[in-house]
């Protein structure tokens, strides 16, 4: 299972393993303190389709299409997260204000669609 959530929001015993998968490291919250087993910034979109999207929810369809052939190009850097969430909760950890946009959802839906793909399909094609 994976699951999105706020860097900002308490650690949870059902969060299982937590990575955070922003490219920068959230604002207010020290190394230290956040509870999480893993940094992925490569897996967070580049800098180029960061600052286009600016957070504008107007802006998402192409921040997500663009995003997504990003992460199509690179399955090694998000299949060791399908055999996580195969085998339990996988949480991923976003420092955005918005809930609905923003780079951990497309990511999750992303990985979503990889787990329901049938075995043998092209994982990373871009749908």
């Amino acid at each position: 299972m994976i699951v999105c959530k706020r860097v900002y929001q308490p650690a949870a015993p059902d969060d299982g393993y937590r990575v955070l998968v922003d490219r920068l490291w959230p604002r207010g919250c020290s190394k230290a303190s956040l509870p999480l087993d893993e940094w992925l910034r490569e897996l967070a979109p580049s800098d180029g389709v960061r600052q286009a999207f600016a957070h504008e929810p107007e802006r998402f369809a192409a921040f997500r299409a663009a995003y997504r052939a990003e992460l199509a190009a690179v399955p090694a850097f998000w299949q060791p997260l399908l055999e996580r969430a195969r085998r339990g909760t996988l949480t991923l950890l976003y420092a955005a204000h918005d809930e609905q946009f923003n780079n951990a959802r497309v990511l999750a839906e992303f990985l979503d669609e990889q787990l329901a793909a049938p075995a043998g399909a092209a994982q990373g094609e871009f749908r």
